[in-house]
């Protein structure tokens, strides 16, 4: 007896057909079973699906066909990460408007992704550029603009100057924009905050009824949350002496009973008395230049 070879072309798509028909993979509110909540990352419509998307929802396919297999009211939904920079940037070296380009390349992403048959249900699907979507946030923004807790600020960001856009630290690859690899500038822009300092010791405490998170885990949201004490001293200067014609440095620490010991005081590339300092000295200037490329 010979075994017939699986012809996937042939029936992939007519099983898909008959789980779409029967809608096995939608998850409906009124449900009574458990529920249970698989989410993967959303991927960028940037036209085409890799391995690299292949394998990410593979794995998370893998996990609700077990639970769904268990019993639970699984709800496993797919997006599209759509909004921003990048979209437009794409859009105008092509010469199209931004919208077309991005759910253009949505539908040819959604039919290479429906074709691996993951057990998705479509019925949720959204694109974060969706205004049915986005005008969530921004109700949600303007109502922590009213309560205070959003506010202007001056921050030093990584600039991309090609993609024209801020990148996060770890969008810089060697001092380089992960995308459009060009050197990335240091720039003081005005931006949008949350004051979530003001919630910071409430984390922390939070973060001791973690019981089933893995201990490095939890260290590193404490290093993230950032919340220290200390004091903040003032070491007198000689203004005659000063570029700036500063009067003090004030320099913040956990240790105010170290200082006895301490041999110098650092100041950063941006502090005015590095500036002043360099308008008077060209190797410095020079110097000051090359860490902002740094990222």
């Amino acid at each position: 007896m010979t075994a017939e070879r699986y012809n996937a072309r042939e029936s992939e798509p007519r099983w898909q057909a008959i789980w779409d028909e029967k809608a096995i993979f939608a998850s409906k509110n009124d449900d009574k079973r458990p529920k249970y909540y698989v989410l993967e990352m959303f991927p960028y419509p940037s036209g085409r699906i890799h391995i690299g998307h292949v394998r990410n929802y593979t794995l998370g396919d893998v996990l609700a066909r077990f639970m769904r297999a268990k019993g639970f009211n699984v709800l496993h939904p797919m997006g599209w990460d759509a909004f921003g920079l990048p979209a437009e940037n794409a859009a105008i070296e092509r010469k199209v408007a931004p919208k077309a380009w991005t759910y253009d390349n949505i539908a040819a992403m959604k039919k290479q992704l429906r074709s691996i048959g993951l057990s998705l249900d479509w019925a949720r699907e959204f694109a974060t550029c969706d205004p049915s979507y986005y005008k969530h946030q921004q109700k949600m923004f303007l109502d922590m603009l009213a309560a205070g807790l959003a506010e202007r600020e001056k921050r030093k960001l990584n600039w991309d100057p090609v993609d024209m856009t801020v990148l996060a630290n770890e969008q810089v690859i060697d001092g380089r924009g992960w995308r459009s690899g060009a050197v990335v500038e240091q720039r003081e822009m005005s931006q949008w905050v949350f004051k979530i300092t003001k919630y910071a010791q409430e984390l922390l405490d939070a973060l001791d009824g973690l019981d089933r998170w893995p201990d490095k885990v939890r260290l590193m949201q404490r290093n993230w949350i950032g919340r220290s004490e200390g004091l903040l001293i003032r070491f007198a200067l000689d203004p005659a002496t000063t570029p700036a014609g500063e009067s003090e440095l004030k320099i913040f620490t956990t240790r105010p009973d170290t200082l006895f010991g301490a041999k110098f005081m650092a100041i950063s590339a941006d502090h005015p008395l590095a500036q002043a300092a360099a308008a008077k000295n060209p190797d410095l200037a020079a110097f000051i230049a090359d860490i902002k490329k740094i990222g």
